[in-house]
């Protein structure tokens, strides 16, 4: 931290899924290298999976535990959408929801303590920022209370910000049917990659709609939006998203920042691993060691993808037809206790294809490589359309209506990207990406002017 920056005290709490809280932990991480106080909140099972903070950040980042209240419906010791199957995702919410009482109490403590009206607390000192997630709402009395600034971190795109809009963009002209979700918002004012397809924009429009915890994601958004939040922040930069950062601005009528794309640092890989999975990649390493250089496709749909037990057969059937080598971190669907690999398959794959289940060290995978792309949650659409615009991957034929897909098809494209490659344009246009976006001491940048935010407008 530089001499003329005064330490900031800032409470991190993200939304219960390991694709928001692995960012959210790599974020504490580099805020607490540059001096600043971070207290991570949490749950016990997840703060447990996430790992130990490493041993010369303990005086600066600590995790705070919060018991997540029970739900019906939600399975005992469920604390992260990693346990829950999709349908169950929205009582999750309601679950998060009952941690306003202990998190108010939290804060309520804490700045008591710092004032001296109270004995020790979870932390001693008032919080300068609350960084938070799209879903808590019911923040804003409780910083509004206690005079503390919020911003929120979006781990999504800023793209899909644009997407989603403003809540008064979205009343002047709003979007009623799946057809108008399909589309570039009339709000963005230049040709873009923006569309889903009908099975995406049908996941898409339900985000508008209330759900099983009594409101809509978009709802939480936009409450947070018009009340306490000071900044919004984006796991991106200008880089990947040209223009945008702007517009945003502009639409959301507040700051609109990036704090890059918070890769994992390689000596964090051994950390976060986004589950229960205890085990040794070591003896995929030493494969991948021994195959040819640009030889393995890696295979991995993300930590929050719906994905069913079918079409994980379907994408393993795709793989051995393309006959390529692949190395596959493959998570089993929550409702799913049977069989999940074909009959056969890692018998007939042997030697070309490895599968683990569970996390995979990401840091094996930021060379600049071509995609195969099959997207299946929220933002991983309209990322998969921006990829294939750049020419650094090809999109999986889809049923625009269901949204399945065909091994022959995964197969098709495995093949043009490992082995015909379209003279290698792929190839280059990849590297050129990981070139820009990969600069880390861009990266690094751009967490040192979110902290010139989060110093200027506390």
């Amino acid at each position: 931290m530089e001499d003329t920056q005064e330490a900031l005290h800032i409470v991190v709490f993200p939304w219960l899924a390991f694709g928001h809280m692995i960012p959210f932990l790599d974020l504490s991480k580099r805020l607490a290298r540059r001096g600043h106080d971070v207290t991570f909140v949490s749950t016990p099972r997840n703060a447990a999976r996430l790992g130990s903070v490493p041993p010369e950040l303990a005086a600066r980042l600590r995790v705070i535990k919060l018991d997540l209240p029970e739900v019906e419906g939600i399975p005992e010791g469920a604390e992260s959408t990693a346990d829950v199957p999709p349908e169950k995702v929205e009582l999750l919410k309601k679950a998060f929801d009952g941690l306003a009482a202990p998190f108010e109490r939290l804060v309520a403590e804490g700045c008591a303590a710092a004032a001296g009206e109270a004995e020790a607390a979870a932390f001693s000192r008032k919080p300068d920022w609350i960084i938070l997630d799209f879903a808590q709402s019911w923040i804003w009395p409780i910083a509004e209370e206690h005079k503390i600034a919020c911003a929120m971190l979006l781990i999504l795109p800023v793209g899909f910000l644009a997407y989603v809009g403003p809540k008064q963009q979205n009343e002047a002209q709003p979007r009623t049917t799946t057809e108008d979700f399909m589309v570039q918002p009339p709000w963005i004012p230049f040709p873009t990659t923006m569309s889903f397809r009908r099975h995406e924009a049908e996941w898409i429009a339900a985000a508008f709609r209330p759900n099983a915890s009594g409101v809509s994601n978009a709802d939480r958004f936009w409450q947070l939006h018009h009340t306490s939040c000071r900044l919004i922040v984006h796991r991106s930069c200008p880089e990947a998203e040209p223009r945008l950062f702007p517009l945003v601005t502009d639409l959301f009528g507040k700051p609109v920042v990036p704090a890059g794309l918070l890769m994992p640092e390689d000596d964090d890989d051994d950390g976060a691993r986004g589950g229960d999975d205890d085990g040794s990649f070591s003896d995929a390493v030493r494969w991948l060691d021994k195959q040819p250089k640009r030889s393995v496709i890696y295979v991995a749909l993300g930590s929050e993808a719906p994905v069913t037990a079918d079409q994980v057969r379907e994408l393993a059937l795709g793989l051995e037809l393309s006959g390529a080598r692949f190395l596959w971190a493959v998570r089993r669907p929550v409702v799913h206790s049977g069989a999940l690999l074909p009959d056969g398959f890692e018998a007939r794959v042997a030697g070309r294809g490895v599968v683990r289940a569970g996390w995979v060290p990401q840091s094996l995978f930021r060379f600049g490589l071509p995609l195969v792309m099959l997207p299946f949650i929220a933002d991983q659409g309209l990322i998969a359309r921006a990829m294939a615009a750049s020419r650094v991957g090809i999109d999986v034929p889809r049923n625009d209506a269901d949204g399945s897909f065909r091994r022959d098809d995964v197969a098709a494209a495995v093949r043009r990207v490992m082995a015909e490659d379209e003279g290698g344009v792929l190839a280059r246009n990849a590297r050129e990406m990981q070139r820009v976006v990969g600069d880390r001491a861009k990266q690094e940048q751009y967490v040192h002017e979110l902290v010139d935010y989060l110093q200027r407008y506390k």
